[in-house]
C-alpha cells in the first residue's frame, strides 16, 4: 500500500497500485478482485481514477502500428501524448484533439472523452478513434469499434475508465504542413466583449481565452483571446521552412517543493493578473508560435501543482448552453467575486454538438465551458457548490475528470445515467456518486 493522489493532490489515499506489461497478468489480477479501476498518468485531478487497488497503464506503452500513408496510429494505452506527438509530427500528422498538457495517456484521454481548444470545430477525441481493445470483467480480451461490440465502444469512449481496461487505442490522426500555429490574440474589456469575439472568431479551428477572474464591474471578465490555426508551409521564413516539422525541446522550469500556501496570496494573484493582461500593448497581435507554448504552456513547468500548496487544488470546469451563457457567466463571475477566492487560471471555450455514440458519462456539450483552479479550502468548497447551483439551473454539467467534490444530487441533476449493474470497475468518485453500486 501507498499513499496516492492525482494532480490536484486531493483527495490522498492509502491504495495497492499494481503494474503489468503482459495482458494474461492485467486479466488474473481483474478477475481476483472485487474492485478496480485503471490510472494512467495520474494527471486528472480528483478521484476519478483512485481506488484501493489501482491498474497502472504505464508499462503499457509500446506502439503497435503507425501508417504513415494514413495517418492511423495503433498504440498501447499506457503510451503519453507527448510521445505520440515525437512520433508523429516529423511524419506531418497531430492529434486530431488535445487538452492543455500532453502528459497524459492515450487510454485516460479515451476514458475522458478529451476535448481541447477545437471542438467548436472538431469534436471531442471520441470523432477520431476506430477501435478501442478492452479487457473486461471477464478477464475477456475485445476489439470494440463502431461496427463491432459497438455497445461497449460506445460506452468506453467518455465512460470513465468504468466500463473495463483500455489496452490499446486505435486513433485517426490530422495532417498538418509545419510544426508552427498562425496565432492571433485579442484584448478584451470586459465578458460582454470577449463572448462577442468568440462569435465573430468561431470559424478559427482553435480558441481560447484567459480570464482575469479577479476584476469586477465594467471590467468583470477582462481578458485575452487566442484564436489559432496550423500554419502552411508557405506561412514560414527560410528558416523555419528549412525544418518544417522541428520538435521543440522546452528546457523544464520545476517547482521543486510544495510551497506555503501564502505565496499564491491574492495579492500575489491580482499582480500576475495585471502583468499578463498588460504583456501586450496592442489591441490585437498576429505571430508565429510553435505548437508547444501554444497548447502546452504549463507543461513547460514541472510540478506545477505545488504553488497552491499542501492541501492541494480544486479544478472546476462546468459547460452552459449558449442560451444560458451571458446570464450564467456573469452570475459565476459575481458569485466567485464575492466569496473572497481566487482563481490562478481561468480559461473560456466554446463547445459544438455533443458528440453521438458516447457514454452518458462524457461531458462536452455545446456551449461555453469555462475551467478555474482554487486552493483546497473549506471557502473553496462553499463556493463550488454555490457554482454548481447556478449551473445547474443553466442546464449545464460539471467535468468529471476534473472533479473531487460534486454532491450525488448534482450529479444526478446533470448527467442522464443509471447505476452500473457491475462494481468490478469502480473509482471512488463513481461510488461517492452514485454511478457504480457499493461493492
Amino acid at each position: 500500500m501507498a499513499k496516492i493522489s492525482n494532480w490536484g493532490m486531493f483527495p490522498e489515499i492509502e491504495a495497492e497500485q499494481i503494474a503489468h506489461d503482459r495482458y494474461a497478468e492485467i486479466a488474473a489480477l481483474v478477475k481476483r478482485s472485487d474492485v478496480i479501476i485503471a490510472r494512467g498518468n495520474g494527471r486528472c485531478y480528483g478521484d476519478s481514477s483512485l481506488q484501493t487497488t489501482i491498474f497502472s497503464t504505464l508499462k503499457l506503452h509500446k506502439f503497435l502500428s503507425f501508417d504513415a500513408e494514413s495517418g492511423v496510429i495503433h498504440c498501447e494505452a499506457g503510451v503519453l501524448l507527448s510521445d505520440i506527438l515525437e512520433v508523429i509530427v516529423p511524419k506531418g500528422f497531430f492529434l486530431p484533439v488535445t487538452p492543455g498538457t500532453k502528459l497524459i495517456t492515450i487510454g485516460g484521454a479515451v476514458a475522458s472523452n478529451i476535448h481541447g481548444k477545437n471542438h467548436h470545430t472538431e469534436g471531442a477525441i471520441s470523432k477520431y478513434v476506430e477501435a478501442i481493445v478492452l479487457l473486461t470483467e471477464n478477464g475477456e480480451i475485445l476489439k470494440c469499434t463502431s461496427s463491432e461490440n459497438n455497445k461497449l465502444f460506445s460506452e468506453t469512449n467518455g465512460g470513465m475508465g468504468l466500463t473495463g481496461i483500455i489496452l490499446s487505442v486505435t486513433l485517426r490522426l490530422k495532417k498538418i504542413e509545419s510544426a508552427y500555429i498562425r496565432q492571433k490574440t485579442i484584448k478584451a474589456k470586459n465578458i460582454d466583449e470577449l463572448l462577442a469575439y468568440f462569435e465573430k472568431y468561431k470559424q478559427y479551428t482553435y480558441s481560447v481565452a484567459w480570464i482575469d477572474c479577479m476584476m469586477k464591474g465594467n471590467s468583470a471578465g477582462r481578458s485575452i483571446l487566442m484564436l489559432g490555426e496550423h500554419a502552411l508551409r508557405s506561412e514560414l521564413n527560410q528558416k523555419k521552412a528549412a525544418e518544417p516539422y522541428r520538435i521543440k525541446k522546452t528546457n523544464q522550469l520545476n517547482i521543486p517543493f510544495i510551497l506555503p500556501s501564502f505565496v499564491l496570496s491574492r495579492i500575489a494573484m491580482k499582480a500576475f493578473n495585471f502583468l499578463f493582461y498588460n504583456k501586450q500593448l496592442k489591441f490585437e497581435a498576429d505571430n508565429l508560435i510553435h505548437y508547444e507554448p501554444y497548447f502546452y504552456p504549463l507543461d513547460a513547468i514541472r510540478n506545477w501543482n505545488r504553488i497552491y500548496g499542501k492541501n492541494g487544488i480544486i479544478q472546476y470546469q462546468f459547460v452552459i448552453p449558449f442560451e444560458k451563457g451571458k446570464e450564467g457567466l456573469d452570475s459565476i463571475l459575481s458569485t466567485i467575486q464575492k466569496s473572497g477566492c481566487a482563481s490562478f487560471l481561468a480559461v473560456l471555450k466554446t463547445f459544438g454538438p455533443a458528440e453521438q455514440n458516447v457514454s452518458p458519462l462524457s461531458f462536452p456539450a455545446e456551449g461555453y465551458t469555462l475551467a478555474m483552479d482554487f486552493k483546497v479550502s473549506k471557502r473553496a468548497f462553499d463556493l463550488c457548490e454555490k457554482l454548481d447551483e447556478i449551473v445547474i439551473a443553466c442546464g449545464g454539467r460539471v467535468y468529471l475528470t476534473k472533479d473531487a467534490r460534486m454532491k450525488k444530487d448534482t450529479f444526478l441533476k446533470s448527467y442522464n445515467t443509471n447505476p452500473a449493474p457491475s462494481a468490478k470497475f469502480s473509482s471512488l468518485q463513481s461510488q461517492r456518486l452514485g454511478i457504480t453500486q457499493p461493492a
